[in-house]
């Protein structure tokens, strides 16, 4: 239901970009219709809100059972039992294994929403290289520390933890800010709204590659358990980047 929802919802902001294009010409404003279950459905884009706040539906706690769900996954298959760690790979302790994962997970939203801030964040090309640079290191030193399934979903567990941390400590925060605004009958920072678009963009672009490693566990012989296993899990993030750009387009 999440991904589903977010790539819903970027879509529609791409229609009615397009839209918005051709409506500055003859002034009518745009309205997207749509075909479904038997009845039609149609969408427009409000510049205000014309109802209560309490009102407004929100689209936040399918991100948060996600990554729970995940978490509780993560300690019941890797943190609680014997797959995380494999001696052939490094000598270290299960609780010193359950430490490095956790950090790793902490760490990489950290270093994420700091390049997300920064002049970074406002280069697409450039965030991109940055990104597949710190994401090509983490599986390489991932595929040294645990198992070569342990690695591949840690690095899963990272791109699910940036995507909820999005929406819960970034793109929440912003709408808040912009429906207060709104039901005040004032003008509200438009920075706030290209944030939280922002960041609802990079959600995409990490579905993608998360829903390709949650399956990597069914093919290890052409994953994990290959010779070459870091170098296809950055391929395969760089597979998913390329997917997710279709359907965003689409």
């Amino acid at each position: 239901m999440w991904v589903g929802q977010t790539y819903y919802f970027t879509w529609l902001d791409g229609q009615f970009s397009r839209l918005e294009k051709k409506a500055a010409g003859d002034g009518i404003p745009p309205q997207l219709w749509m075909v479904h279950s038997g009845g039609f459905y149609t969408v427009a884009k409000q510049k205000s809100l014309g109802v209560a706040r309490e009102q407004v539906r929100w689209f936040r706690w399918e991100a948060l059972m996600t990554w729970v769900s995940g978490m509780v996954l993560l300690v019941l298959v890797y943190y609680s039992s014997s797959g995380l760690i494999d001696p052939d790979v490094a000598s270290i302790s299960q609780a010193a294994g359950i430490a490095i994962g956790l950090a790793v997970l902490a760490g990489g939203w950290i270093i994420y929403d700091l390049a997300a801030r920064s002049p970074l964040g406002r280069s697409e090309a450039m965030f991109a290289a940055f990104s597949l640079s710190v994401i090509a290191v983490l599986a390489w030193g991932l595929m040294h520390v645990f198992s070569g399934r342990a690695a591949y979903i840690h690095l899963g567990a990272v791109f699910g933890t940036i995507m909820t941390a999005n929406v819960w400590f970034r793109i929440l925060p912003s709408q808040r800010k912009m429906i207060a605004a709104a039901a005040a009958g004032a003008r509200f920072d438009a920075s706030l709204s290209a944030q939280a678009k922002l960041r609802s963009k990079h959600n995409t672009f990490l579905a993608v590659p998360v829903v390709f490693i949650m399956i990597s566990n069914h093919f290890p012989v052409a994953t994990y358990g290959n010779m070459y296993a870091w170098e296809i899990l950055v391929a395969l993030v760089l597979i998913g980047w390329a997917a997710a750009k279709v359907i965003r387009e689409a």
